[in-house]
């Protein structure tokens, strides 16, 4: 009995690890088949990222999880992107910032939330 139970849960852990799989799969080769127009606020946006293909795009990816293709060629679209660049190199520089000679180390465990 034991033994069965213990295959039945190998199965379906195996099941759930390869559905996953299928799943990320899929939901990478997303493809644009329109452009937007209208102008979205850079505080909505969470990420984005560029595609290449047929129709060349940068899909910008929302705080709620939705998926806005945009014309790379627009100037708002541009703009976003610059944004977002300069915001990541920010977070970037202050998580990667070193002490100088000059700063003395503490002991004291700092926390940073972003």
């Amino acid at each position: 009995m034991r033994l069965l139970t213990l295959a039945l849960l190998g199965i379906c852990c195996l099941t759930e690890y390869i559905v996953e799989g299928v799943g990320s799969e899929v939901s990478d080769k997303s493809t644009c088949v329109s452009l937007t127009t209208q102008r979205l606020p850079v505080n909505r946006i969470k990420t984005y990222t560029i595609k290449e293909g047929s129709l060349k795009a940068v899909i910008f990816i929302t705080k709620r999880g939705l998926k806005v293709c945009a014309d790379p060629q627009a100037r708002w679209v541009k703009d976003v992107v610059k944004s977002m660049d300069r915001k990541s190199n920010t977070r970037n520089n202050m998580i990667q910032t070193k002490p100088t000679g000059t700063q003395q180390s503490t002991n004291t465990a700092v926390t940073l939330t972003g």
